[in-house]
């Protein structure tokens, strides 16, 4: 009787873990749903875009695997041609500011619903340079920007922008992630846009991701210690020398954002499943939704109504403080994007150091962490501590063949 019971207790906890398990794949993942909901689109005329036809016609653009985390925003490994790359796609529209999710612009009921039709295209680029304008704040050469989404979104270069063009580009500027492709599109460290059909996008793909660490099941994921789960993190990386070198992309991402070509952006996550890198072991962006602009991320913070310091945050590493006069947050961030790199590259960098510089390295390392205030407050320090710590590293791997 005994074993009887604990048969059918065995029978109904692993029937519950496989429907736990199925109720969250079906809903993290709707690629089909996806596909249908853009193509439905393409096909009345709606949007435009590079990767349509192959999408929608051809099918020499297939969604593989499921990578997403969210589902409003759908991920999925897939194929285009010859090319490997990662499709993301957009589910349902995401508020303006909320703590929990991406700090996009999606207001809108449909997000092709604009431009009109009958616009003209320098009504559009007027309507864009506003966008931009809220978005990265005043810039000198916010003009060039302009010039580049003009460029990007007549896919098929006949010099003139159809209104499926404008609309798939209008839509897909609302997103973050897009936003930064653009921006820093000929630096390395983003993947390369390889095309898009409404607000979904193809992106090149990253070899080796996470930039660390090691998927365990739950159910193991219980019983291990949080210090053990940290030295598990480091096991299965790349020698020292390598992880040298992807350290100084991510060193080299943190002065990219930082008062870039088109404006500042704040990286409000900043974890190992974020980054990934190629074969060279150059670093690569996996997940840029919560690397904002800081124009936007400052006014969303004026927006937000708090009553403790907890209350000022967005993503896992972007506080602010609360005026309690007002009680509204502060714009200004208590920690700056060097601060939180450093945090995350600490243990990665520090496991099998050569032990000529683990001392230094180490001292460097949480003088950097110990950075307080935005980078603007403290603009020379923060300068000094990264250039620091960038000519430590390519000093010790200079002269061999990973650098």
């Amino acid at each position: 009787m005994k074993y009887m019971f604990f048969s059918w207790l065995a029978v109904f906890v692993g029937s519950w873990v496989v429907y736990v398990e199925y109720s969250s794949y079906s809903e993290l993942c709707r690629g089909q749903a996806c596909k249908n909901a853009i193509c439905d689109k393409y096909r009345k005329g709606l949007i435009g875009g590079s990767a349509c036809s192959s999408l929608c016609e051809k099918d020499t653009l297939y969604l593989g695997k499921c990578l997403s985390s969210k589902p409003n925003n759908q991920v999925y490994s897939g194929g285009w041609g010859d090319l490997e790359g990662v499709i993301k796609c957009q589910m349902e529209e995401v508020p303006r500011y909320d703590p929990g999710v991406e700090m996009e612009h999606r207001k809108e009921a449909s997000p092709f619903n604009k431009p009109t039709k009958g616009i003209s295209v320098e009504k559009f680029k007027a309507i864009v340079l506003s966008h931009l304008k809220t978005k990265v704040g005043e810039q000198a050469n916010l003009q060039d920007l302009v010039s580049l989404v003009l460029f990007v979104a007549d896919y098929n270069k006949d010099g003139l922008i159809s209104l499926p063009e404008a609309r798939s580009m209008w839509a897909l500027l609302q997103l973050n992630e897009f936003l930064l492709a653009l921006v820093l599109q000929d630096r390395e460290h983003t993947p390369r846009l390889l095309g898009f059909c409404g607000d979904l996008y193809v992106m090149e793909k990253v070899p080796y991701a996470p930039l660390y660490g090691i998927s365990l099941p739950w159910a193991v994921e219980l019983w291990i210690p949080a210090g053990l789960r940290r030295s598990m993190d480091q096991w299965f990386t790349p020698s020292w020398p390598r992880k040298a070198k992807i350290s100084i992309g991510l060193l080299e991402l943190v002065e990219d954002v930082f008062h870039g070509t088109f404006g500042s952006f704040l990286m409000c996550d900043v974890s190992a499943a974020d980054f990934g890198y190629n074969d060279r072991h150059d670093l690569k962006v996996m997940d840029a939704r919560h690397i904002v602009p800081e124009a936007t991320f400052q006014e969303a913070m004026r927006e937000q109504r708090c009553n403790v310091d907890e209350d000022c945050l967005y993503g896992t590493d972007c506080r602010t403080s609360c005026d309690l006069t007002k009680h509204r947050c502060t714009p200004e961030v208590t920690r700056p994007n060097l601060a939180k790199a450093c945090s995350s590259l600490k243990e990665y960098l520090l496991r099998g150091a050569p032990s000529d510089i683990q001392d230094e390295l180490e001292k460097q390392l949480y003088a950097c962490i110990a950075l307080k205030g935005s980078a603007e407050q403290m603009e020379m320090e923060h300068s000094l501590i990264l250039n620091n710590l960038k000519t430590l590293l390519w000093k010790k791997i200079s002269h061999t063949k990973d650098s």
